[in-house]
């Protein structure tokens, strides 16, 4: 079960597709250290591209030293950035300095092993279309690899108009010769069905789907990683997991801070594509999806794409829109979205939706699945709740009075902040008279677990590292995806809907309540004991 499988090279002048050869990898992948099963002698080269922007600083280098720190890395390797600035090896070491931190649990020689893995860390600087930088990179990789097999993880951490360019420059020029080649690809992939199929196919002259790994971090979340075991190994959930029990499911995103200066990526998409369309669907999918048939990743994925191609088109019907807007409160001034100078003055791009999706089969029909995406709302949170049905004929009805609803059992799972599991049942207040109110049996993951939760993009380059795709999305799946919401963003941006204003802070606007009230629902993010 080597990491790394010998290849004879390419035949000359053959054609890129055929430059790379799949390898399956093992999935005990968690312990990399000497695992390659070749007494160490491969070498893995991880190139960052986009070094000096912003998710490589916050995420991606801090998430490589973790998994240094805990000894996940193979002896061999080497970390590489890239990008158009100019800077020394010793400027890339310092700019990166500054965001690594250590395990709250583990505190011992961190300085030791932060200067360890600094001094693994290079810089390249290069053009994003230029063949011949790639060519140079290619030769300082290999001054590094030695004579040992060359296993090659890119990272693009760089805006989707210079995706391909990359895809190109590194597949011809900078290609692992003996092991594999990797390519991590950050959304947005593509902004309609047409051009996720363009990109996707743009992908495919220079890679196979095999070398493809499209990251959504939200699938490398505790709790979202948690859905399937707490569903799969748990009997009291299953069962209840269809239309006979479950009224609604919503899936809930909220931050409570607006674009930011980072208005000018986000007027270019909404939040339907940067939220809906992916990290909330993706949820949705894991949730609802049967029992696949085994934990391989093909498995998996496959009953992800069923659940996404049975769902029923999104209409504009089933749709809400919505803007932040200035607000004072307090003394205190929160600006609109327009405000940013980086968003023009008369944008309608939406900052918050809400959507209403069916899925079209036996386990599900006609449960709604409700979903919003906001940003500047009152709270910041992740969670995904299930409303269940109300108990026929209950005998404790006329003790809740005309709340009933109030009185359904909830399961929450709170993906962030707080990770928490939490199902609200209802219960006796102790005295002599009888009286009920809903309570909660709750687990809340830092009172369980003094382990520090490992960030997502700790687990997803794991993963890649091992060739495991159990969490990174297949073509099919992001085809699906996008014919689902596709026709509705057309129509949105072609009839130019303006979007409803909330006040920066609020719970959004009001149509969302009106959306929920049509199909019998209530935004359980809003009531009173959250």
């Amino acid at each position: 079960g080597g990491l790394a499988t010998k290849i004879a090279p390419p035949d000359e002048g053959s054609s890129p597709e055929k430059l790379f050869v799949p390898v399956t990898l093992p999935m005990e992948h968690l312990q990399l250290k000497d695992s390659d099963g070749d007494g160490g002698n491969s070498h893995l080269s991880i190139t960052v591209v986009g070094a000096s922007g912003d998710l490589a600083k916050k995420k991606i280098f801090p998430a490589l030293f973790a998994l240094y720190y805990e000894d996940c890395l193979p002896e061999g390797f080497s970390i590489f950035g890239y990008a158009r600035s100019k800077m020394t090896d010793l400027e890339l070491r310092n700019m990166v300095s500054q965001t690594l931190t250590c395990r709250i649990d583990k505190r011992e020689n961190c300085d030791e092993k932060m200067q360890q893995f600094l001094s693994r860390c290079f810089y390249h600087s290069g053009q994003y279309d230029s063949q011949d930088n790639f060519i140079e990179l290619d030769k300082k990789l290999k001054e590094h690899e030695g004579q040992k097999v060359s296993n090659r993880l890119f990272y693009l951490s760089i805006p989707p108009n210079i995706f391909v360019d990359v895809v190109r420059c590194a597949s011809l020029s900078a290609s692992a010769v003996a092991g594999w080649t990797r390519v991590i690809v950050e959304k947005p992939f593509g902004r309609d069905s047409e051009s996720s199929a363009a990109l996707t196919t743009t992908l495919k002259k220079y890679l196979t789907e095999d070398q493809i790994f499209r990251i959504d971090h939200y699938l490398g979340k505790e709790l979202v990683e948690n859905l399937s075991v707490l569903r799969f190994s748990n009997l009291i959930f299953e069962p209840l997991w269809s239309r006979q029990y479950i009224r609604n499911v919503q899936l809930i995103f909220s931050e409570d801070f607006g674009t930011e200066g980072r208005g000018g990526y986000f007027d270019n998409y909404g939040i339907i594509r940067d939220i809906m369309q992916n990290h909330l669907l993706q949820i949705l999918a894991i949730f609802a999806m049967e029992t696949p048939v085994s934990l391989e990743a093909e498995d998996i994925r496959n009953e992800k794409v069923k659940v996404l191609r049975s769902m029923k088109p999104l209409v504009l019907d089933d749709v809400v829109i919505g803007q932040y807007k200035g607000h004072t409160k307090g003394g205190k001034s929160y600006p609109g979205y327009t405000d940013d100078k980086t968003v023009p003055k008369d944008s309608i791009t939406p900052t918050f939706a809400a959507a209403a999706l069916f899925i079209n089969n036996g386990r599900w029909d006609g449960v709604p699945f409700l979903m919003k995406a906001g940003k500047a709302l009152h709270d910041r949170r992740t969670e995904i709740r299930v409303q269940f049905r109300h108990v026929p004929g209950n005998l404790y009805s006329q003790k809740f009075g005309t709340a009933l609803d109030t009185a359904t059992n909830e399961l929450v799972i709170r993906v962030q902040p707080d990770e928490a599991i939490y199902l609200k049942i209802n219960n006796k207040v102790p005295g002599l008279e009888m009286r009920l109110d809903s309570s909660n049996l709750n687990l809340l993951y830092k009172a369980r677990y003094s382990k520090e939760i490992p960030d997502a993009y700790e687990r997803l380059l794991l993963d890649a590292i091992a060739g495991e795709r159990r969490l990174f999305i297949r073509s099919d799946e992001l085809d699906a995806a996008w014919s689902l919401f596709t026709p509705v963003l057309k129509e949105i941006e072609e009839k130019k809907i303006a979007p409803e204003f909330y006040p920066h802070g609020s719970r959004g606007p009001v149509g969302a309540h009106y959306l929920a009230a049509r199909y019998n629902v209530k935004w359980g993010d809003l009531s009173i004991d959250e």
